[in-house]
């Protein structure tokens, strides 16, 4: 019997983290394992690079970023007891310290484009426009004057164009980012704005 996830060394390290250029990846809304909800991400030579495996009946509120091995590299959970939707990103599989916080913009009325805002110690980092029902946000750097470091944008086949629909997408991250951070951010986009 062949194996689902075969076993791969740590993609994110080698060849993801050190690119000086923007990585475009992949990310199909799909899970590899049968009856689970999550998602498949792959890089541009076509190699699994993340999986998120949840199952069905399992609660939404706790879900782990793994490398193409299955090894945690992030734990994203929900804010028990918040005002608004609010979800914290921990290091592997801790629970302490948080190190990344996004909320959602509940505030329509000021600021239509923003989605979400994402902040370290009570610092925003980020902030995400776009609409994520259309595929189509950007992670910008305030920091550095709204640069933008992270960008989700509908997959078209090279033939035809035609669109793969909403479960296929490109996340392509600048080099100021993480990969792993911005395929956490984009996960949360979709907790948040899960009817989408």
């Amino acid at each position: 019997m062949t194996k689902v996830h075969p076993k791969f060394p740590n993609t994110c390290d080698e060849s993801l983290c050190d690119s000086k250029a923007a990585v475009v990846l992949t990310v199909w809304k799909k899970s590899l394992l049968f009856n689970c909800d999550g998602f498949t991400v792959y890089n541009a030579n076509g190699e699994l690079v993340f999986r998120v495996d949840n199952y069905m009946n399992c609660p939404r509120d706790n879900i782990v970023l793994m490398d193409a091995s299955g090894f945690p590299l992030l734990s994203i959970r929900r804010k028990k007891l918040s005002l608004g939707d609010c979800w914290m990103v921990y290091d592997g599989e801790t629970e302490r310290d948080p190190i990344l916080t996004a909320r959602k913009n509940v505030n329509i009325l000021t600021n239509r484009r923003s989605l979400a805002w994402v902040s370290a110690k009570k610092t925003v980092l980020y902030e995400i426009e776009g609409s994520y029902s259309q595929r189509s946000c950007k992670i910008l750097d305030e920091r550095r004057n709204k640069k933008k470091t992270a960008e989700i944008k509908r997959k078209e086949t090279v033939i035809g164009g035609v669109a793969f629909g909403k479960d296929v997408f490109k996340l392509i991250v600048e080099s100021e980012m993480e990969p792993r951070v911005a395929m956490a951010l984009t996960i949360i986009l979709d907790q948040m704005f899960r009817s989408s």
